[in-house]
């Protein structure tokens, strides 16, 4: 399934925070959004799995505009890993996945057994299998980031929105999850801070700087030491990685370009942001 955004806007309080934003991800790419903080990255993909409600703009899947759907068959459609995690689970960790087969059901049905075989190999997918019966809240951070995930792979859907899944996640299990995405060929909106994950896992890259799009290609044209300085306001080099033949970014880690942390406009994280107009009734959660 294509996911198409265009002219995207979206407003905190009136005041514009993404303006004009427009990417896709083909059917079965991975698209990758990159930028500083407070550039848009999350606000963007909020508007894809119906969190927040664009003032200007539209969201297209496969050509069907977002808005015309229900929210339950978007989430047929849309599964998401956001950043906001909620409050603790007191459910088992296979309760926790099976909330993912929900736009499947209707209300108060059980599991049947096609849910059950969906959720037994979703948590096998993320490593979690050998843990389903634990407590949710018992969980470490990264234990629970993968859990999630699986409830994500549970919902079956045709496109995955993640923000920031690697967050709490070590060295290994990143590289399992990048893995996994890229076996997986869905359609994939991911944000990610980890400018050589992005380079590794992503098909497509679209740069965005101060709510805008600034740059849009394959990892290897878009990620150039001009643009590097221009939107992080980092010195690198970029070279070819030994192992894998991606783009390798090699930061200079004496110190910013022009040696100021007030390069460019004040970084402000993706929450550091006014109260969101509120979401859709129904959003998929």
């Amino acid at each position: 399934m294509r996911v198409d955004i265009e002219d995207l806007g979206v407003a905190y309080a009136g005041r514009a925070v993404v303006s004009g934003v427009g990417l896709l991800a083909a059917d079965g790419e991975i698209a990758g959004l990159v930028g500083p903080n407070g550039s848009g990255k999350s606000t963007v993909l909020r508007t894809v799995y119906r969190h927040l409600r664009p003032v200007a703009g539209r969201v297209l899947l496969d050509g069907t505009d977002l808005r015309e759907l229900s929210p339950a068959r978007t989430a047929r459609h849309v599964a998401a890993l956001p950043q906001e995690r909620g409050g603790d689970f007191e459910l088992t960790v296979r309760e926790v996945v099976a909330m993912g087969r929900t736009p499947y059901k209707r209300a108060f049905a059980g599991d049947d057994a096609a849910d059950r075989d969906t959720v037994a190999r979703a948590l096998a997918e993320v490593g979690m299998a050998e843990q389903s019966g634990r407590r949710f809240s018992a969980l470490s951070g990264g234990e629970r980031q993968r859990v999630l995930l699986a409830r994500a792979f549970a919902q079956d859907p045709d496109v995955l929105v993640l923000d920031e899944p690697t967050n709490h996640l070590d060295v290994r299990h990143q590289v399992d999850l990048l893995a996994l995405l890229r076996a997986a060929r869905r359609t994939t909106l991911v944000s990610l801070h980890d400018l050589n994950a992005a380079a590794s896992v992503c098909d497509r890259l679209h740069v965005l700087h101060a709510g805008s799009v600034v740059a849009s290609g394959p990892p290897r044209e878009v990620l150039t030491p001009e643009l590097l300085a221009d939107v992080f306001g980092v010195r690198a080099a970029v070279v070819e990685h030994p192992l894998t033949g991606d783009p390798l970014i090699a930061f200079d880690q004496r110190g910013p370009v022009g040696g100021d942390f007030d390069h460019g406009e004040p970084a402000r994280g993706d929450f550091d942001q006014p109260e969101p107009v509120p979401p859709e009734r129904g959003a998929n959660p």
